[in-house]
């Protein structure tokens, strides 16, 4: 049983004067977190005020940076005019503006609700994304918020009530019957939002009927979370923590593999007892736990707090997994770093760790033609070039084929590079069959019209 202490306490815009943590912010920190919070979603909870951040390092503590807005994530004047809301204007005028702040941010990257959404007869599914042949992803209804927000998150459109970019489903309904016709597919990623801010009977609504024999070509049942590091009482004292842990081991007895994707973008979200004791809980059970976050600016630049969350995470029976790219969207240029420099940082992190930590892969950028990772920076034929490949594709014929793009000390992003050698396009931009590449859809299902090569790398909005 949850005790009083361990009962979740979130804040938002509308109530964080009340946490105990708001003295300790200057008058021009409070207006930031005011303004700010307006355009992007802000949410925060006790466990990650009183245990997570350190309050005697504001504003360049990692986990401040991560979950409260600062005044550099906006343009000066777009901040300035959210600031004048404050002293009168109307509400009409204001939401005006709020929202065309928002549609600037690139809230709709790549088109993530028409070119990974399945379709039935002509019928898009609602809550569903297949951009990969394996792999399908569900988003839950009743999963769509998190315990505490992250300030980059790809995902803030969903939480802002942008209600023309709300993607998500009511029950499991259509994912089974979709599922039942694609026998290809091993693999369900349940994300959101965060799944596990439901109570384990509404998961395990969407989970159970995954265990059907018609199903059996479903090998594993992935979760995207960051309950792991924001709210390990999930696991551990939550009033429903020990069905939860039961609701795991009936997926394992099932003989599915359950793997916990868990966002640790700092190894401070690792350090405190109750979230190493909630991985020991959660790997008892026999699901895994794999570890991955984007490299963000401010936050997790320095190669030892990289190296400290995967040896952890290996001490504590996790798997390294990914080290991401951030996305294109949000306060992009508040977070972003050059690509060169991902690289650095990644290579600097790997070299302290032992071999079962390199499980983990990366810099990665989840970019419209498929997962990029950048191999290395190598001169070849006189010319200094980012060594690229594939991890995962459109095309299944695309992965770990190597190519090559011209070195660009300022790119941040994948559509900002260009091929190399005098190439006028990359090798995959003349391979877009039409249709959804890879994915072999059976009679009269089909998804919406892939986008031309012009566009092959513009970035969508799906992890997996």
């Amino acid at each position: 049983m949850s005790s009083q202490e361990d009962r979740f306490k979130p804040y938002t815009r509308n109530s964080i004067k009340n946490a105990p943590q708001w003295k300790f912010l200057d008058t021009d920190q409070q207006q930031a977190v005011l303004a700010i919070s307006q355009v992007l979603p802000f949410r925060v909870n006790a466990y990650v005020l009183d245990e997570l951040i350190d309050w005697s390092n504001i504003p360049d503590d990692p986990i401040f940076r991560l979950t409260f807005p600062h005044r550099d994530m906006l343009p000066s004047a777009e901040y300035e005019a959210l600031c004048s809301l404050e002293s009168g204007e109307s509400r009409e005028t204001g939401a005006a503006l709020v929202r065309n702040i928002r549609l600037g941010m690139n809230p709709h990257p790549a088109g993530q609700l028409t070119h990974n959404v399945p379709h039935v007869n002509g019928v898009p599914i609602k809550g569903l994304q297949h951009k990969y042949k394996e792999t399908v992803l569900f988003f839950p209804s009743a999963g769509q918020t998190c315990h505490a927000y992250c300030t980059f998150c790809f995902r803030w459109p969903q939480f802002v009530g942008m209600s023309e970019l709300k993607f998500d489903a009511k029950d499991a309904a259509s994912l089974v019957d979709y599922l039942k016709e694609q026998p290809h597919v091993t693999d369900v990623l349940i994300t959101g939002g965060d799944p596990m801010v439901m109570n384990t009977k509404s998961l395990a609504g969407y989970i159970e009927p995954l265990l059907i024999p018609e199903l059996s070509h479903i090998q594993n049942i992935r979760i995207g979370t960051k309950s792991v590091a924001y709210w390990p009482q999930r696991f551990v004292s939550d009033a429903d923590a020990d069905d939860l842990l039961r609701l795991f081991e009936k997926v394992v007895k099932a003989g599915k593999n359950l793997a916990l994707m868990g966002h640790y973008n700092h190894p401070a979200e690792l350090r405190t007892p109750i979230a190493q004791l909630a991985v020991r809980r959660i790997v008892a059970t026999g699901a895994t736990l794999r570890l991955q976050a984007p490299l963000i600016r401010h936050i997790n630049e320095n190669p030892q707090d990289w190296a400290e969350l995967w040896t952890t995470g290996v001490k504590l029976g996790a798997i390294p997994y990914y080290m991401f790219i951030e996305r294109d969207t949000g306060p992009r240029n508040y977070f972003e770093v050059p690509l060169a420099q991902a690289y650095e940082i990644f290579r600097k992190a790997y070299q302290q760790v032992s071999g079962l930590a390199r499980t983990v892969r990366g810099p990665s950028m989840s970019a419209h033609p498929g997962k990029v990772v950048i191999d290395g920076i190598v001169e070849l034929g006189g010319e200094k070039v980012f060594a690229l490949q594939f991890l995962q594709a459109r095309n299944p014929d695309w992965v770990r084929r190597p190519f090559y793009a011209r070195y660009d000390a300022q790119a941040t992003w994948f559509d900002q590079l260009r091929p190399a050698f005098a190439e006028d396009k990359f090798f995959f931009e003349d391979d877009v069959p039409p249709g959804h590449p890879g994915i072999l859809l059976p009679t009269g299902l089909h998804h919406a019209p892939a986008p031309s090569a012009r566009h092959a790398t513009d970035l969508i909005a799906v992890t997996s």
